[in-house]
This record gives structure tokens, C-alpha cells and sequence, in this order.
């Protein structure tokens, strides 16, 4: 049987860095990790061939030559996973859908002949065995959660890894919190479940075995989730790492606990994690109450930040506006705090209720839902009523992110991060670095409106903090793809 995995295509978000790849020359910021393990665990003999549309177009070639078609989709690529519907129903081809968008909303799909929702290891296998004796079902949903100790290793053979800026991997699912607007705990529960460590350096193997050496992003999330269990796995990290001379640096999405536990820290640190996501979401401390964000309420934000900087690990911020408690000067004690805490990449979003969350519930129950998620964090679409006046919240939100990524405030933001942050990751200087620099050095040192913050930057890095130097350059790179997501957001 021939398959042909499709891969949606994403807008220009937050997270896309499409504006910034140019000067890496990539196509695409990540592989698509799900089609890739699903991939694996379809029958050996099956022909595969996967089309990732934010690399390469469909072809209606590969189209016709395929006897079933397998789509994996986010909310955020909700639209393109609708076109490549309609141009598989118009050629007859039977689809097969699954993943969060499909999972939480499949009733706007009528066009796919089957769902396999949920968790692949538990519906993936019923689906297949029926499709054997010719009695596939339209739907298959299961409230079980899988042991993901026997997830097969992605089939990475499917896709040219020279297209993406980063590689994944996943060692868990699943997250202790239970924070009211997020989907985690409807998609993968609140009780971690991982990968052994055995498993997880065969994974790492893997892609080193493709020839991959550069950053590798850990899709959990909560990395730390389990902290007893990732103390275990880390040793034998730290250890793989070595043996291959450091080939990975790594990053993850985390909760803001890490910064209390001294031991993790420096076992991730030596493992070679560069980067961390946290929920940071609002320094105002009834919003956070009213989220169920109480990991966020015993300690400074500003302290937990500098003490992971000082770890070496550079924390990536999400924050949010329009929660209930928010006063009507949010928006300013938000620039505040995130110029204040260095966290230089801020993901500031309107508050969305996402579906199936409490939150989704206790709006719909107050009749304050007014429309579907669009799964873009930053966005600025509101799809419920908020307590602040509608016109006000969307206007202070727009002002927050022009403060925020006006080169002012941005420059000053990597210059607070780079005083408390010391590099202690292990990088190899590649091709593309030297590239991206030169190209950096002309697209923002040259022709652009912020070259004099650009070079006084990168000269100030390279005889105050020298090793700090490519990530000065990464991140006045990525300012140039957020300045240009923006712009997109805040036009009148």
C-alpha cells in the first residue's frame, strides 16, 4: 500500500521563525515529530512518503500515486489541513486524520473518512486492524494513556533534515499542573509518563546517525515534570553527550520549580540544554491565582530567571493578558516585568480558551464563548468576552508588543539577559553560523534602521562576554522575524 503523510502548513507565527530562517537558509523551524513516529508505526511493507508543506509543495503527482493519505495537525494549521482535505476528496483518496486539532474538534472535518484521535499507540493499532479485514471504522478515540516505553523511534528517513533549524524528540507526556487554560492535561493527563533511558539514547542515536549536529528541542510539556525520573536519565545524557563529543544542544519547556532545585540545574546544564520555555504568563498575582498557576506564587519571577541564566540556560517567556483579575494597567506592569527578568524571546498573547480546557468550560457555562480558537499564540483574537472592555484590552495589547519589540526595548532586553547569563553549553562553530553572521552583518549592521544597536551589541559580547557571541547574533536574528510578526499584528 502506498501512504502519503501529510504535514499542514503553518501561518507566520510566533514560533514559525520564518523571517529569521532566510538567514540560516532553512525552510522550516522543526520536523513534524508526530507523522514521523506514526510513520514508524505503520507495517513495515507499506510504501512512505511524507509531503511537509512548510518545506516543499504537494504535487498532485504524489497525490495520485498514493492510496491513502495520513494528516497530523495543530489547531494553528487548521486552514491548510481544510485545503489538503478538499484536494484529496476531489481525487477520491480516503483520508486518515489524527492528532490535536482533529482530536478536539473533528466534527468540522466531514470530509475525512477516518479518525484515529487521541493517542496514536492506543487507536493506531485498532484502526489498522480492521482496515486488514476491509472494516475500518469512521472513528476511533480512546481515554486509555498509553505506555510510551514501547513508541517505535521516529522514522527520520522520511525527511532531509538539512530543511529544519531543529530536530525533536520527546522523552515524556504529561504535566503534574493543571493550569486552567491549558490543554495539556485533555490531551496527555497530569501524570508523566516516559520514555526509559534506554530508549531515549537510541533516540538520541538515531539522530546523530542521520548526521544531525546541531540544537535539539525536547517536545515535552514539562521536561521536569518528574523530576526523580529525569535525575536518573540525565546522568546517562551527560554521558552519551561526551562519549560523541557534545554533538546536540539542547532545550525544553519547563516549570519555573526548576530554579529551586540547584541539583537539576547543573545536571542539565551539563547535559547541554541551552534553552528553557517557561509559563511565566503575569507578574499580577490574582491573574495567576485565578489560572491555577500556584508554581508561579512562591518565589520572584525576576529571581527564578537570573538563577536559570546563571545556569546557563536562556528562558524563553510565555505571558498572557485578559484573564479576569487583570487591572486596567496590565499592560504597563507587563512591560515592566519582562524588561526587568531579561527574557529577551517574550510570547505575550491574549488570553484564549482553547477547546475542551476548564477554562473553555467555564466560559461556555458563563455564555462568555464567542467563537473557535485559532491556535496562534499571538494573534491578538479574542474568542471569548472579556471582563475588561473588548476594544481596551485588544488596544493595550497591541501597544504591549510594540513596546515590547521596538528596538529599544528588545536590545535592552539581550543586554539584560547577557549580564546575568553565563554560556556554559558546549557548540560546535559550523558553515551556517559563519553564514548567518554575514548575512546578520548586512541585513541588520548595514541596511536596517537598527544597526547601531545591532553592532554595539556584538562588539560590547565579543570583548565582555565572548562565548555569549553567537547568541547575541541568534537573538538580534530572531528580532527581525518578531518585529515582522508584529508589525502583521498590530497593522490597523
Amino acid at each position: 500500500m502506498n501512504i502519503l503523510l501529510i504535514y499542514p502548513q503553518y501561518p507566520d507565527t510566533f514560533w514559525s521563525f520564518k523571517h529569521s530562517l532566510k538567514f540560516i537558509s532553512k525552510k522550516a523551524a522543526f520536523p513534524p515529530l508526530g507523522l514521523l513516529t506514526v510513520a514508524a508505526m505503520l507495517p513495515e511493507g507499506w510504501r512512505k512518503t511524507l509531503v511537509d508543506l512548510n518545506v516543499e509543495p504537494l504535487s498532485d503527482e504524489q497525490l495520485a500515486w498514493a492510496d491513502m493519505v495520513f494528516i497530523s495537525a495543530m489547531i494553528v494549521q487548521k486552514e491548510s489541513a481544510q485545503q489538503i482535505i478538499k484536494r484529496c476528496k476531489a481525487l477520491g483518496k480516503k483520508i486518515v486524520a489524527g492528532g490535536p486539532v482533529f482530536t478536539t474538534q473533528h466534527e468540522q472535518f466531514r470530509d475525512v473518512d477516518h479518525f484515529v484521535l487521541n493517542e496514536a499507540e492506543v487507536t493506531l493499532p485498532l484502526f489498522l486492524q480492521d482496515l486488514a479485514v476491509g472494516q475500518p471504522k469512521p472513528l476511533y478515540a480512546a481515554a486509555v494513556r498509553p505506555d510510551i516505553t514501547r513508541t517505535p523511534v521516529p522514522l527520520w528517513s522520511l525527511i532531509n533534515i538539512k530543511n529544519y533549524a531543529t530536530m525533536a524528540i520527546q522523552y515524556s507526556r504529561g504535566c503534574p499542573f493543571n493550569c486552567e487554560f491549558c490543554d495539556i492535561v485533555i490531551m496527555n493527563g497530569r501524570i508523566p509518563r516516559l520514555k526509559s533511558t534506554e530508549q531515549m539514547c537510541r533516540e538520541f542515536q538515531a539522530i546523530f546517525d542521520t548526521g544531525w549536529r546541531k540544537s535539539v528541542f525536547i517536545v515535552d510539556d514539562n521536561f521536569i515534570g518528574n523530576t526523580q525520573k529525569v535525575k536518573q536519565l540525565l546522568p546517562a545524557l551527560i554521558e552519551w553527550q561526551k562519549e560523541h563529543r557534545y554533538p546536540f544542544t539542547l532545550l525544553t519547556e519547563v516549570s519555573a520549580n526548576l530554579a529551586n532545585d540547584e541539583e537539576l540545574m547543573q545536571l542539565m546544564s551539563a547535559a547541554n540544554f541551552f534553552k528553557v520555555f517557561l509559563g511565566l504568563e503575569t507578574p499580577n498575582h490574582d491573574s495567576l491565582i485565578e489560572c491555577g498557576k500556584k508554581q508561579n506564587t512562591g518565589g520572584k519571577m525576576s529571581e527564578v530567571v537570573d538563577t536559570i541564566h546563571r545556569h546557563g540556560m536562556q528562558v524563553m517567556g510565555g505571558f498572557i493578558v485578559g484573564f479576569d483579575h487583570d487591572p486596567e494597567n496590565i499592560f504597563d506592569m507587563q512591560i515592566r516585568f519582562i524588561q526587568q527578568i531579561g527574557v529577551v524571546t517574550a510570547m505575550v498573547g491574549i488570553l484564549t480558551a482553547l477547546p475542551q480546557t476548564r477554562l473553555w468550560h467555564r466560559l461556555k457555562a458563563e455564555g462568555r464563548l464567542l467563537s473557535d480558537a485559532t491556535g496562534e499564540n499571538t494573534d491578538g483574537c479574542l474568542n471569548f468576552k472579556p471582563i475588561m472592555e473588548k476594544e481596551k484590552l485588544i488596544e493595550g495589547y497591541q501597544k504591549l508588543l510594540v513596546a515590547l519589540y521596538s528596538h529599544k526595548h528588545y536590545y535592552q532586553r539581550i543586554h539584560t539577559f547577557l549580564k546575568s547569563y553565563t554560556p556554559t553549553a558546549k557548540t560546535r562553530l559550523t558553515k551556517e553560523d559563519v553564514l548567518a553572521f554575514m548575512r546578520a552583518a548586512w541585513r541588520l549592521g548595514i541596511v536596517s534602521r537598527v544597526r547601531f544597536r545591532y553592532w554595539k551589541l556584538i562588539v560590547k559580547t565579543f570583548f565582555v562576554k565572548r562565548k555569549a557571541l553567537p547568541i547575541a547574533v541568534e537573538l538580534a536574528i530572531q528580532g527581525f522575524h518578531f518585529e515582522k510578526v508584529m508589525k502583521r499584528v498590530c497593522r490597523p
